[in-house]
């Protein structure tokens, strides 16, 4: 893989609409809008249109922005996939989904079905809109399994839960406490079988016609404190590193390249999966960009992000020069994270946080609900983020060690965050490498 440094950017000056429902892309935007082009940056919630204010130009209307925009970015959360086909159809170049990998996201059942259709071995499941049924099947067919909510209630992180009990008693009293208090939400839900392994991702860009190489492979750690343990959040940290095609790949992700090309899907995909020495066992797609997966990618791509989308969306992009080595991002978090919105009172104290940075240095940090007031950086959004910091170096170890010393670097009251991320990779790499999942082929 080269090493090569990215030069400027390529592109003549182009006109690049962001859109998004919740504010997930602002970096991104910032990055491009550095690299000399003209942004502009739609945000649907009003709970979350300050974020980005100061550091990227608005709309409130993204739709009558589209006779100004030479390409248009979704962030694309779930819904999106049907305006980005509207605009593909316009003839102007998209980085987003289609209402077919917004389901594959949204619908774990149908997810997983069209995996298997693909010739992609699944772990075993059944779906149940009916808790009594559920706890009845669970009764009879003793054994570890995870409960999945689909739809909407995927999100909650809360209603995820992973058995421990091999009879699944512990299963039984979990279905039978959510009958009495969430059956209003949690409408359909999957109960897989659970298997034991190594959690590991595989994600690559596709270009609408074929994957973009190098792909990535990333590790995800969602729980809140070190150790992995504590509530699930949307993410505390990745740790990731770029690779040629490899097993893991070509047995999962690889497959679905014909039906990403009849989609003419443009952007990034990524497939969760548990790997152990009997086979590699996906778990669930996420059909979008990854939070904070890009941010600590644009770390690791070589050349400027708005050449790189813009390639991408035109169908151009086949190859790309990354970072050999390790990248390692840390989410800086305050309170009342991660259940944000859902604790309106103590939010309001945490909004405004003021950021300082000991020394004027900003390598590897990257905005997420920030924006400038009065030139100064302060936290602001619903969610409780306020920046991923990441460090790149040619060992886990020597990532880990920038990525914590960028942190020292930080000021925010009440911020916390996990010391422990990319620690999973010293017993994990081990496992994938006597398994060969990471030769490369």
């Amino acid at each position: 893989m080269n090493n090569d440094h990215p030069s400027g950017t390529q592109l003549e000056p182009k006109n690049f609409l962001f859109v998004s429902f919740d504010a997930l892309i602002s970096d991104v935007a910032w990055r491009v809008l550095k690299e000399g082009h003209n942004v502009k940056y739609f945000i649907k919630h009003k709970s979350v249109q300050d974020v980005a204010d100061g550091f990227v130009p608005k709309t409130n209307n993204w739709e009558k922005e589209l006779k100004w925009a030479d390409i248009v970015v979704f962030d694309d959360v779930l819904g999106m996939g049907e305006m980005a086909d509207k605009v593909r159809k316009k003839g102007i170049p998209v980085i987003g989904g289609t209402a077919y990998t917004d389901r594959l996201e949204d619908d774990r059942s149908f997810g997983q079905e069209e995996l298997k259709k693909a010739g992609i071995p699944i772990i075993p499941y059944e779906t149940f809109t009916d808790f009594d049924a559920a706890i009845e099947y669970v009764k009879k067919n003793e054994n570890r399994y995870v409960i999945k909510p689909s739809g909407e209630a995927q999100n909650t992180k809360h209603f995820l839960f992973v058995g421990q009990e091999e009879d699944g008693k512990d299963v039984v009293q979990m279905l039978e406490a959510y009958k009495k208090v969430w059956s209003q939400k949690i409408k359909e839900f999957q109960l897989q079988r659970r298997v034991s392994g190594v959690e590991v991702a595989v994600g690559a860009f596709f270009n609408g016609y074929e994957f973009v190489y190098p792909l990535n492979i990333n590790f995800e750690h969602k729980k809140m404190f070190p150790g992995n343990i504590g509530p699930s959040t949307g993410e505390m940290g990745t740790s990731m590193f770029w690779s040629d095609p490899n097993k893991i790949f070509n047995q999962t992700l690889k497959k679905m390249e014909n039906i990403l090309r009849r989609e003419k899907y443009t952007g990034y995909i990524d497939l969760n999966c548990i790997v152990n020495g009997n086979g590699i066992y996906p778990l669930e797609f996420t059909a979008r960009f990854g939070y904070p997966t890009i941010q600590i990618q644009m770390e690791g791509i070589l050349m400027p992000i708005s050449d790189f989308l813009y390639e991408i969306a035109v169908g151009k992009l086949k190859t790309f020069k990354a970072k050999s080595g390790f990248q390692v991002g840390v989410r800086l978090v305050v309170p009342p994270y991660p259940y944000g919105a859902k604790i309106k009172s103590q939010l309001a104290e945490y909004k405004d946080a003021i950021i300082i940075f000991k020394k004027p240095s900003l390598d590897g940090v990257h905005i997420v609900e920030t924006k400038l007031l009065n030139d100064q950086w302060v936290v602001t959004g619903d969610h409780g983020v306020a920046l991923i910091v990441v460090g790149t170096g040619s060992t886990m170890k020597q990532a880990q060690q920038q990525v914590y010393n960028r942190i020292q670097n930080i000021l925010i009251p009440n911020m916390f965050y996990r010391d422990d991320i990319g620690e999973r990779w010293y017993e994990d790499s081990d496992k994938l490498h006597n398994w060969g999942y990471l030769r490369e082929v």
